[in-house]
């Protein structure tokens, strides 16, 4: 072996020496780092003494019951509906504060507004939407004294989402209700809330590490101490609610088949405008809920797609579906698109088929709607009623 191969051999063992030492105290590095994130040694404001607070009660999520319909093991993006089936409240001192306008939804920053929430919901009732004990992790944020909205909203803006889970905030008002954050108000205490799960994933560690850091810089700015849950038992809530999630992720679909030739878009558009569709922009059609008192007013009842692209000129197969977590049971949205289903079949001479072309006869039909029932009877027994602010929160 020559010296020019031992001096190879001998580089090599120096680099890779290196890159282990690198390696290793770059691990050193992220773990202080995540310690210092997470420690909670701090002085709790709450056990001191003279102060008093009832906590908020938490329901409880119970999606461990056995389910013909969605148990916890099903992937992310499948149905449970088959459409080819055959035929407490905390309170503190506060400064004294002058008379103050009701708030009303109008008058909330743009992040408080949720789906489902009507524009007249008392503030304290839109608190427990915004910062749910169910969906949410909630981490309390807690002051030496008294604190003016005007003053921590800006600070709050900065950290309004993690990945693609949101957060929000509430504070305890000097009425003792929870309430969203709104200038002229006067909280002692605050609580901030990301959302556990989505449609598509569960909070994570790297999303959780990334809030914890961030909160705590926001914390520094208002003056105020967060108390952070432990990351174990965070993920561990995010990964069961994202489960019951999958697990109630249902678009339930109806096509119809052109009898003969296939229709012209121009004059397909026509018809579904006169049948009460509303075009979206991104070319499908939406069935709109329009009834004032129960569902979601203002919401979409079902969809409807062409199966063909925006430049296209016929199509001979329509799609009408149903994203059945997003609709109250009371709105009957299977009924509704099944009844629209059938009147376009006159319309447009079609015929109301499966994925396989063949024929979904009424008993078919009527067979599917009982799944439906009992896919709205586990949801609602699992505290996430379809069509809830706590579904679309989940399932938009």
């Amino acid at each position: 072996m020559t010296d020019f191969q031992m001096s190879l051999i001998a580089a090599g063992g120096v680099f890779v020496v290196g890159v282990i030492t690198y390696n290793k105290w770059q691990e050193y590095k992220a773990r202080k780092s995540v310690e210092r994130a997470f420690a909670s040694d701090h002085d709790d404001v709450l056990m001191r003494s003279g102060e008093t607070a009832v906590e908020r009660q938490e329901p409880v999520l119970d999606i461990g019951a056995e389910s013909p319909i969605a148990p916890l093991d099903v992937e992310p993006g499948e149905s449970k509906l088959d459409v080819e089936a055959p035929g407490a409240v905390a309170s503190a001192p506060a400064p004294a504060a002058g008379p103050r306008a009701p708030t009303t939804v109008a008058s909330l920053s743009p992040a408080a507004s949720l789906p489902g929430t009507k524009p007249d919901t008392p503030p304290s009732e839109l608190a427990e939407s915004l910062v749910d004990p169910l969906i949410d992790c909630i981490i309390p944020l807690n002051f030496e004294g008294a604190v003016r909205g005007d003053k921590i909203l800006p600070a709050l803006q900065k950290l309004r989402r993690v990945g693609n889970k949101p957060i929000h905030y509430i504070g305890v008002a000097v009425n003792g209700d929870w309430e969203p954050i709104v200038h002229g108000g006067v909280y002692t205490r605050l609580q901030a809330g990301v959302q556990l799960a989505t449609r598509t994933t569960a909070l994570n560690e790297i999303e959780y590490s990334e809030l914890v850091t961030r909160l705590r810089a926001v914390a520094d700015e208002i003056g105020a101490e967060p108390e952070v849950p432990d990351m174990i038992e965070v993920m561990s809530e995010a990964r069961t609610l994202h489960r019951f999630v999958a697990g109630h992720d249902a678009q339930l679909g109806v096509n119809l088949a052109a009898n003969g030739a296939p229709w012209a878009i121009s004059t397909l558009i026509g018809a579904l405008e006169s049948q009460g569709f509303d075009v979206r922009p991104d070319g499908r059609f939406s069935m709109p809920d329009k009834e004032e008192g129960t569902g979601n007013p203002g919401g979409v009842l079902f969809t409807l797609s062409t199966n063909v692209t925006l430049g296209a000129e016929t199509t001979s197969r329509l799609t009408l579906l149903l994203d059945v977590p997003c609709v109250a049971p009371a709105r009957d949205g299977f009924g509704a698109m099944v009844k629209c289903a059938k009147e376009l079949t006159l319309r447009l001479d079609a015929t109301i088929v499966d994925d396989f072309e063949q024929p979904l006869s009424d008993a078919a039909l009527e067979e599917i709607k009982g799944q439906v029932q009992e896919f709205y009877q586990e949801m609602e027994a699992s505290d996430i009623p379809a069509g809830s602010t706590r579904a679309l929160r989940l399932f938009v």
